[in-house]
């Protein structure tokens, strides 16, 4: 026992031994004390850190009072002068908001009249509590899967703030996602020079979503808009395309339309574009269309048959290879057999164009429109109910904007002048025919 408590004694007066002649001197200078500390920094950081960003904030909030003090100066002079000449007077103040750090922060306003009574607008504070600001931070973190339950947990604890309830949020994501459904529909088309053209429908509940995305000559891709229906029916894809053509979409343009294999989609694309309109069907839903006719046992055998077929370079040979893979499904399932004649000239557009692999592999399906729905999908997988035709818009179209910025060019984007040159020798050739 003695030991013990000797030994723990000793490691006590060892620690503090070492620390006071060290880490502390103190100085008596003309009967003046003083003393230095040798802190740990490490620690120390860590533990203030938490402090400056607190006092960072405070001074942003004081940063912009300072602004809105400054444009009450020269719009009313100083407080106390005697000027002749000012435009104005205070007249008091009143409660407001900025918006800092994604929340209200509430701040004094000044009021200040003119001359002849008119309230005096200050634009300093307009700018900084516009609700654009915060409805463009609900947007962000919305659109990254933030639900409007969390968005107040989501935000950095740096100041005190009002707004972030769920309500609140719910109301500000639906102003900010009206504005860019807006943005979206309202985009003008003048200005792109698109090669390609995909369209595509995406459901949500009840209601179905028509998107189209264009590819430019230089690969780039660009969500040109969508339009809302119950189905896809021909009526909903024309108004799509009507509306594409009214914000400048060039019908007097050469394009490839990739599509999913819908007729309604087809046959809205031949009214506005004539009968010469090339169009690649998507080879994947063809694919999933047969094997949906296919008893289990034979869906290997076709699959690897038709990925074979699609495999090869030359047109002729991959037609010829089509019709053997035709004639053995009729003796398989004559349904699987109509569903692959159905379209099959469309599947091979790519090839009859003679275009470089890389490229083709870009256009010979949908999948640049599917992965556009695919990240939309994750944005908005925290919507439990699809009240109306509305707010699926609004989502969809936010979402798309979003996923916009996220677009690379499409792989083979250096052999699109091909594309554009193959489109016009082919289209003039069917017109010559006719």
């Amino acid at each position: 026992m003695s030991k013990s408590y000797t030994k723990k004694t000793h490691r006590s007066r060892r620690k503090i031994n070492r620390f006071n002649p060290d880490q502390m001197q103190v100085k008596v200078a003309e009967g003046k004390a003083s003393f230095q500390m040798v802190l740990p920094m490490g620690d120390l950081m860590l533990d203030v850190a938490a402090a400056i960003e607190q006092t960072a904030s405070q001074a942003g909030i004081m940063m912009m009072k300072s602004l809105i003090d400054d444009e009450v100066e020269q719009l009313v002079g100083q407080r106390y002068a005697h000027q002749a000449d000012r435009s104005g007077y205070r007249w008091g103040k009143e409660d407001g908001h900025v918006i800092f750090a994604g929340r209200k922060v509430g701040i004094e306003k000044p009021r200040l009249r003119s001359r002849d009574g008119q309230e005096l607008s200050l634009s300093r504070y307009q700018a900084f509590s516009n609700p654009r600001r915060l409805e463009q931070s609900v947007s962000q973190k919305i659109l990254r899967r933030v639900s409007s339950r969390d968005y107040a947990g989501a935000l950095d604890n740096l100041c005190e703030g009002y707004g972030i309830q769920k309500s609140s949020v719910s109301r500000k994501y639906k102003a900010a996602s009206a504005l860019r459904l807006e943005q979206l529909l309202q985009r003008r088309l003048d200005s792109m020079e698109l090669t390609a053209i995909y369209l595509d429908g995406k459901e949500f509940s009840d209601f179905t979503l028509i998107t189209a995305l264009g590819v430019d000559t230089e690969g780039r891709k660009h969500v040109l808009g969508l339009w809302p229906g119950a189905t896809e029916n021909a009526e909903v894809c024309g108004r799509l395309l009507d509306d594409l053509i009214e914000r400048g979409l060039r019908i007097d343009w050469r394009y490839l339309f990739v599509l999913d294999g819908s007729k309604a989609l087809k046959k809205a694309v031949v009214q506005r574009f004539g009968s010469q309109t090339l169009i690649q069907r998507c080879q994947i839903h063809k694919q999933r269309n047969v094997e949906g006719h296919l008893p289990d046992s034979q869906k290997v055998l076709f699959r690897m048959k038709y990925h074979a077929t699609l495999g090869m370079e030359d047109y002729t040979q991959a037609r010829q290879e089509l019709d053997k893979v035709h004639r053995w499904l009729m003796g398989v399932s004559e349904a699987a057999a109509r569903s692959l004649e159905e379209g099959m000239e469309e599947l091979l557009t790519v090839y009859r164009l003679k275009l470089p692999y890389e490229l083709r592999k870009s256009l010979d399906n949908t999948n640049l429109i599917e992965s556009c729905f695919s990240v939309t999908s994750g944005m908005c997988r925290n919507v439990k109910r699809w009240r109306n035709e509305s707010m699926a818009c609004r989502w969809m179209g936010s979402a798309l904007l979003e996923a916009e910025k996220r677009f690379h060019r499409v792989r083979g984007y250096r052999q699109i002048p091909l594309l554009q040159k193959a489109l016009n020798q082919e289209i003039d050739k069917k017109m010559d025919v006719a």
